[in-house]
């Protein structure tokens, strides 16, 4: 279910009440952190996720319960498989938040910097600094490790956030937040600096997007509907991506083992991420001889295969493709796959049908890659690897607090510098304008 829609009234919203003061209460203890964040140093926000990272090693037993009860109610109301999956933390996903706060950790700390530093004829300096937003909402589904994520990156660039889980993950949540407050006091910031939301009334959700007085940015992250419906009425600026229609493009002259490797990797890898591959785009010469190869690895992993006229030609397996195929964002395994005549009719298709978010070539010309790279308008763009390195933590940011496919204010993975913005400072000794 939609954090969006949800609805599921507990002792927890009834003992906060009025949801509009309870809201409004949460945006003026966050700007209030957020005038302390700007004043921390790079000591006490490292001191923090790393006292963080020793909660939820210490905690570990607390949290994996509490997601067992979310993930016991979420069978229970007929969540599918892909939004479990997303729900879902173990051993490993939780060795990995707890890498991921080290990481974000041992990163340079992006706010202060001063760059472009320029004189100017009348004697003074003007650069830009590199400061943080302010107050981020961040709004998301499923996800419990998003609740780390967003509050680690949040805090590392000096910012404060208010985060809204969905009611799916609320156990989760809570455990994680309970470590979250613990590493932010035992460092001395303000435990406001990241307030995760206790009620599951969606109206906090439609307050929160509509603060401007507070809210400085708003991040949702989840389904279509519900990036579509905050960002029609957030009265807050929106950074945001609505899907992940991911394609790779097998050109002619690509390895066919690269190709194997990566066509298999960036579907079946995970299903329900947004950077996993959605549709398969191959060079016709390369059809007959490398789409059976493909079917039967694609057969070991139990993934559907919907096919255009001439893919059905060479695969019995597959069943004929609808329109509704090549714009699906299936987060299941399923494949559409389309024989393309050219580099030229791989462009026009990701140009029609994707959602700007991450395509791949494989390919050993390299001026067609080079012209993929130019030519083809996603916020990442890849050659010889996989859809599934589009990722903050793969690209070096730490954690990511979701992938952008705006142009403004951040494109592609958001990390640290994603959540700063600039401004300009002058240095002068004494000068005045004549």
């Amino acid at each position: 279910m939609s954090a969006y829609v949800s609805r599921t009234e507990t002792a927890a919203d009834q003992a906060i009440g009025d949801v509009d003061s309870y809201m409004v209460r949460l945006g003026q203890a966050a700007r209030a952190a957020a005038t302390q964040m700007r004043r921390a140093v790079t000591a006490d926000k490292n001191g923090a996720l790393q006292a963080m990272a020793d909660q939820l090693q210490h905690r570990r037993g607390e949290i994996l319960a509490a997601n067992e009860r979310d993930l016991a109610s979420g069978r229970d109301s007929g969540l599918d498989a892909a939004l479990l999956d997303r729900l879902a933390l173990d051993d490993g996903r939780l060795d990995a938040m707890v890498e991921g706060l080290r990481q974000v950790a041992a990163l340079p700390d992006p706010v202060g910097e001063i760059d472009g530093m320029r004189m100017r004829p009348s004697g003074i300096q003007v650069g830009q600094m590199r400061v943080p937003l302010g107050v981020i909402g961040i709004i998301y589904e499923s996800r419990p490790n998003v609740t780390l994520e967003a509050a680690s990156l949040c805090l590392k660039s000096g910012n404060a956030c208010i985060l809204r889980g969905g009611s799916e993950a609320r156990e989760s949540n809570a455990a994680i937040s309970a470590c979250i407050s613990a590493g932010l006091l035992e460092a001395g910031l303000p435990d406001a600096a990241v307030q995760v939301v206790a009620t599951t009334d969606r109206a906090a959700v439609g307050r929160l997007i509509a603060m401007p007085e507070y809210v400085d940015v708003i991040i949702p992250r989840g389904g279509k509907s519900l990036i579509e419906r905050i960002t029609r009425e957030a009265r807050v600026p929106v950074i945001k991506h609505l899907d992940g229609v991911c394609h790779v493009y097998v050109d002619a002259t690509a390895d066919p083992e690269k190709a194997m490797a990566i066509a298999i990797n960036a579907k079946t890898q995970r299903y329900g991420t947004c950077n996993t591959m959605e549709t398969l785009l191959i060079d016709a010469p390369l059809a007959d001889s490398l789409l059976p190869r493909l079917a039967d690895a694609y057969a070991e992993h139990g993934v559907e295969l919907r096919g255009c006229e001439r893919t059905c030609r060479v695969l019995n397996s597959a069943t004929p493709a609808s329109e509704e195929d090549w714009e699906a964002e299936y987060l299941a395994p399923v494949l559409a796959i389309r024989v393309v005549d050219g580099m030229e009719a791989a462009i026009a298709h990701i140009e029609r049908y994707g959602s700007h978010h991450t395509d791949a070539i494989v390919t050993e010309h390299y001026g067609l890659a080079r012209r993929f790279m130019t030519e083809v308008d996603s916020s990442s763009v890849m050659v010889n690897a996989s859809t599934r390195f589009a990722d903050g933590f793969e690209y070096g940011l730490g954690a990511e607090i979701g992938v952008s496919t705006d142009k403004l204010h951040a494109r592609g993975p958001v990390g640290l510098e994603g959540l700063t913005t600039r401004k300009y400072v002058v240095l002068g000794d004494g000068q005045v304008r004549g």
